[in-house]
């Protein structure tokens, strides 16, 4: 014989019903009256709940049975209350009802500003990102042990839905957080809150992270700590990801594995040779060599192996130097008339232009080259003249051609 009934009327099932039979009998009420779904019988939803959390354990059963509910709050419990109707919902479902918020916190993204040397040659910096975390005092109680009491306005869901009439016939159902306890879906009073955390059960506090960027990362790349986000009672704390922005190298532009760089040469470098020096991102010098005789066009494009980006994970191996070069000539009549016939004689022959037969030189139209001004052309081309049809007049025809 049991001295009360009570928890198993609420459940629906006999004082001699198996586990297995208290757990469909709690799950078929459970979702029926789950306040998301039943908003009005949140007080239902709390007593099934409690029911369940005293008979689905063994102890308490036998306690409750020969005690009854007096019994269980006197001492079974061991804190006193009954643990929150959501989390024993979690609990039985496995924590993944979307009925219920999210188990697990936001991400935190920062973005910082690395060199081009730090990617190349690897760096650690330091980083301070204030972040929520559970104070430590209360240990996220946000009072003393057994102080928090359930939220009547919400019972304990931490969400209040309303309903809203559009029209007549046509009702809106909307979820705000519950405006009594801010969404925590328990009440503090002023005397028992934490004198640390003022019972919001969190500190806003900074924390200093070492962030290794490791050799050849890229421009975009995430370094993660995992579990390091904002803290929060009963969620899972989300990651803090560190997004790294390349700024621009004065020398140097990076494609993948490959480093790219401009180098101007004289007319004479190009032509007979040259010895150039190129400081690297790891403070060596390069000589950059050509030998005479090799010669250098506009344009052309010549690398170096094994000078170019360490490779992710691989940092013996690299990319290449590649030099895209431009070639400056020497300025108008640089030379006399007569030096540059002397010097005329070092290159190849001209290669002397067709002429048709019989045909004197005196025929012949000679026309020189002129710079050309494109961008005062193109000024001028845009200037249109229009005519009205009333200036045609007095039998003049407008004629188009």
């Amino acid at each position: 014989m049991v001295k009360e009934t009570g928890f198993y009327d609420t459940l629906g099932v006999k004082p001699s019903a198996t586990p297995d039979e208290l757990k469909r009998a709690y799950r078929k009420l459970a979702l029926k009256y789950h306040p998301d779904k039943n908003p009005t019988e949140g007080e239902k939803f709390k007593q099934i709940s409690q029911a369940y959390e005293v008979l689905s354990d063994a102890k308490k059963r036998e306690l409750y049975d020969h005690g009854g509910e007096k019994a269980i709050k006197e001492g079974g419990t061991g804190g006193g209350g009954f643990a929150s109707p959501m989390d024993i919902f979690d609990l039985f479902f496995g924590g993944g009802s979307r009925m219920h918020r999210e188990r697990k916190g936001k991400n935190i993204v920062h973005q910082i500003s690395v060199t081009l040397e730090e990617l190349y040659n690897g760096a650690t910096r330091k980083l301070a990102v204030p972040k929520n975390t559970i104070c430590e005092r209360c240990e996220g109680r946000g009072s003393r042990k057994g102080a928090a009491q359930m939220c009547m306005t919400c019972h304990g869901t931490g969400m209040q839905v309303r309903m809203h009439q559009l029209i007549p016939g046509m009702v809106q159902q909307v979820s705000t957080v519950c405006h009594s306890c801010q969404g925590q879906g328990q009440r503090i009073s002023h005397k028992d809150r934490c004198k640390t955390c003022g019972g919001r059960k969190i500190l806003r506090q900074k924390k200093v992270f070492d962030v290794h960027i490791d050799k050849g990362m890229r421009d975009g790349q995430k370094i993660v700590f995992h579990g390091e986000g904002d803290q929060e009672p009963g969620i899972e704390p989300g990651d803090i990801i560190i997004v790294l922005d390349q700024r621009e190298h004065p020398r140097f532009t990076r494609k993948g594995e490959d480093l790219v760089k401009s180098m101007e040469l004289q007319l004479v470098e190009a032509l007979c040779g040259f010895k150039k020096p190129v400081e690297t991102l790891d403070n060596r010098t390069l000589l950059i060599t050509s030998h005479p005789g090799e010669l250098i066009k506009p344009g052309d494009s010549k690398c170096v192996l094994n000078e170019g980006m360490p490779m992710y994970r691989r940092p013996f191996e690299k990319g290449r130097l590649i030099i895209h070069f431009s070639v400056v000539f020497p300025k108008a009549n640089f030379l006399p008339e007569q030096k540059l016939k002397e010097l005329e004689r070092f290159f190849p022959e001209k290669l002397e232009a067709e002429q048709p037969n019989n045909m004197d030189d005196d025929l012949y139209i000679y026309a020189d080259l002129e710079d050309c001004d494109f961008e005062n052309r193109k000024r001028q081309g845009h200037q249109y003249y229009y005519m009205e049809e009333d200036d045609c007049s007095g039998g003049v025809q407008c004629q188009t051609s």
